[in-house]
């Protein structure tokens, strides 16, 4: 057993491979040029259509629909599934009504944050987990390294052995079983108007009274879907609709077809990444884990960790986290008109004094404003408050005439654009 392993940590090295097509790579081609689709996660996805602006644009007015096929699904099932669920993720999972959806975190014993994920109870033994793209192969790998009893559970207990081992199945494989399913996000407000033109007056009633994070299943367009209340773009409304991969290129064309007359347009991840920097809504490897190992508490998700459980793998690391963290994830709104230069990766932040606090970790244009995400001091600035940004150096002229490249913080800097902390999450 290596240094790593004696602390608990789960090490994977995700393989360099080949981007491949999504369920959706045909439907793109006829929509997008080619030069706007790239390598993402492991797939070629769109980047965008039209324009990023003019499809965060929809979602926030009228609607979007987005390729999520790339997302992995896995389905946990047995009668163990519901308790190891509540074992190895943050959340309390075992009262979970079926329907309901959840968030939560897979961490590895010494408290990484290894994915955060959202659990669908489908029925009393049987669950779908959606976990983000970019780290399906290392939660896949964890899983089974989980039931083959190869990777510590507990740090302070090397012994501890996993009694919960349910079968767990990829459900985008098509060699499964005919249950297979990918995801298409149907986001923003007029999404519920665009599924009931798809829907029988039942399906139509269901959807409407469907509450945030719960999901039916149903048949819709003579398509087996799960329609689900979440979404990740921060709009009020918003769906994702779990289809059979097979069928996922005629739901998307029904969708495109159907949503013309209420304003909807297909959508990329430029879109996707703005819309949830302005939503306040987090990335894994930025706002999550990634270079400064951000916990679930510093991220503002504290309430998807319940320390109460009686044990979950990684429980002892978060209660130290709870008791000792002094940085938070806030979100800044900066001046973002056109000839602004835009605020990146890395760029220190500071408070009204001109002392650096932080660090931006995400920022994506919205209209006349663009938005940070930034890594800083817990309370140094209240909201409402005033924080400036440091641009670093972005060429080498730059560095030669005396830009930092890093900044470190508690320097002295002057601001290159100011702006104000706001609420951590917005509302649309």
């Amino acid at each position: 057993m290596n240094k790593s392993e004696r602390r608990g940590e789960f090490v994977f090295e995700t393989p360099d491979t080949e981007a491949i097509e999504s369920a959706l790579y045909q439907e793109h081609l006829k929509l997008a040029d080619r030069s706007h689709i790239a390598a993402f996660a492991g797939y070629l996805m769109p980047l965008w259509y039209s324009s990023i602006s003019r499809e965060h644009q929809a979602v926030r007015q009228t609607a979007g629909v987005f390729d999520c096929t790339h997302m992995g699904a896995l389905e946990v099932a047995g009668k163990d599934a519901a308790a190891f669920l509540n074992f190895i993720t943050t959340n309390e999972i075992s009262d979970m009504t079926v329907g309901a959806a959840r968030y939560s975190y897979v961490l590895d014993a010494a408290g990484n944050v290894l994915d955060d994920i959202i659990i669908y109870r489908r029925g009393e033994d049987k669950f779908i987990v959606v976990v983000n793209a970019a780290n399906e192969l290392k939660i896949k790998a964890y899983l089974e390294s989980l039931q083959e009893d190869k990777i510590c559970i507990d740090a302070d207990d090397a012994g501890r052995k996993l009694l919960y081992k349910p079968s767990i199945r990829d459900m985008r494989d098509t060699f499964g079983g005919s249950d297979c399913r990918v995801d298409i996000a149907l986001q923003g407000p007029t999404s519920t108007d665009v599924l009931l033109k798809l829907a029988d007056k039942k399906t139509g009633e269901l959807v409407r009274n469907l509450k945030s994070f719960h999901f039916i299943g149903t048949i819709i367009a003579g398509i087996d879907c799960i329609i689900s209340r979440t979404g990740y773009t921060g709009a009020k409304t918003g769906f994702e609709l779990f289809i059979h991969p097979k069928s996922a290129p005629q739901l998307w064309n029904l969708i495109l077809e159907n949503g013309k007359s209420f304003g909807l347009m297909p959508c990329g991840l430029g879109a996707r990444d703005s819309l949830r920097v302005e939503a306040g809504l987090p990335l894994y490897g930025h706002e999550l884990a990634g270079t400064f190992n951000i916990s679930p508490f510093e991220a503002g998700y504290g309430w998807a960790v319940k320390l109460e459980k009686e044990f979950f793998i990684g429980m002892a690391a978060m209660k130290k986290k709870a008791k000792t963290y002094n940085m938070q994830v806030a979100r800044i709104e900066l001046p973002g008109e056109k000839g602004i230069r835009p605020v990146r990766q890395g760029d220190g932040v500071l408070d009204d004094g001109g002392r650096c606090i932080g660090w931006v970790l995400s920022c994506a244009g919205a209209g006349e404003k663009q938005i940070a995400l930034v890594y800083m001091n817990k309370d140094a600035i209240k909201e409402g408050g005033s924080a400036g940004v440091y641009y670093l150096a972005r060429s080498q002229g730059q560095t030669a005439q005396g830009r930092k490249q890093t900044v470190q913080k508690g320097e002295n800097l002057k601001a290159d654009i100011a702006g104000t902390q706001v609420s951590r999450f917005a509302r649309f």
